[in-house]
């Protein structure tokens, strides 16, 4: 969805290009976000980047308690004038934090408890991702505000990617709605889109260990212009993996990028039990 609105020319405090900033000065995006999340009164939302507020606003007034993470002492200052209120009476929390030392534990948010709905730098998009669905702490849903290309990448392209098998190891990934550039303050070069992540789990990968889908995954992309056996090699004896191959029906000259999470999750149960 895509239209031609003009944000506002200024905002409260001018953008730190060292930390990504491209503040949402839409009235409707807050509010898309919130509806791919289905935040509804007492949902308990982790907030990461809230800037000036445009979304934080938004959850407020749909009831839910957020707990919200800004790198940007000038955005606190703003949120503290702003969001008085909500502070005074608990129903938001800010705490000055850079999220690339994120720790959910920390929060007291409770496994499966919290919904994560952001609209984040477009360069921690992976590791957040990475972040939040391999933590032992789990959020039940997950939306992010990201380059458009990026959620095109995870959730629609027939070619899978390091990326998208890593996302759709624990949750089921949608590409919501397109968000043009026109809906932030400075405008980025490129148009983003509304990720949404549901039924996020560790279950899909409870009889793998993780850990050892990840080694696989990541020797697996080693080298996209290999076949998927060769880059394996490196792991293991090629004879072996052939026989494995043909035990799955899997061709010996399929690449990595062919292959869907539920013949990934069977290679890795066979050759888990090889190791």
């Amino acid at each position: 969805m895509r239209d031609d609105y003009t944000p506002p020319s200024h905002t409260p405090f001018t953008h730190k290009k060292s930390l990504g900033q491209n503040f949402l000065t839409s009235p409707v995006v807050p509010g898309w976000l919130c509806d791919a999340a289905a935040v509804g009164e007492g949902d308990v939302v982790l907030e990461i980047g809230p800037g000036t507020g445009a979304l934080t606003r938004e959850l407020l007034a749909r009831g839910a308690k957020v707990i919200a993470l800004e790198a940007d002492a000038r955005a606190i200052t703003y949120l503290r004038e702003h969001c008085a209120p909500a502070l005074e009476s608990g129903q938001l929390t800010v705490h000055h934090s850079d999220a690339r030392h994120l720790s959910v534990s920390a929060l007291g948010l409770q496994d499966k408890g919290f919904l994560v709905v952001s609209n984040i730098p477009y360069y921690l998009s992976g590791f957040l991702l990475r972040q939040l669905l391999e933590s032992s702490i789990q959020p039940h849903t997950l939306v992010f505000l990201m380059q458009k290309e990026m959620v095109a990448r995870i959730a629609r392209d027939k070619k899978e990617s390091l990326l998208s098998l890593s996302v759709k190891a624990f949750g089921d990934p949608y590409y919501d709605k397109t968000v043009s550039r026109g809906h932030f303050n400075p405008p980025p070069k490129v148009d983003s889109a509304i990720l949404a992540v549901k039924n996020i789990d560790h279950a899909r990968l409870a009889d793998i260990d993780a850990a050892f889908f990840f080694t696989i995954l990541h020797a697996g992309f080693q080298s996209k212009r290999k076949q998927l056996i060769g880059n394996l090699s490196s792991l293991y004896d090629r004879k072996m993996l052939e026989r494995v191959f043909t035990n799955l029906s899997l061709s010996l000259t399929v690449r990595a990028e062919d292959i869907k999470l539920p013949t990934w999750m069977a290679l890795c149960r066979r050759l888990r039990s090889l190791s």
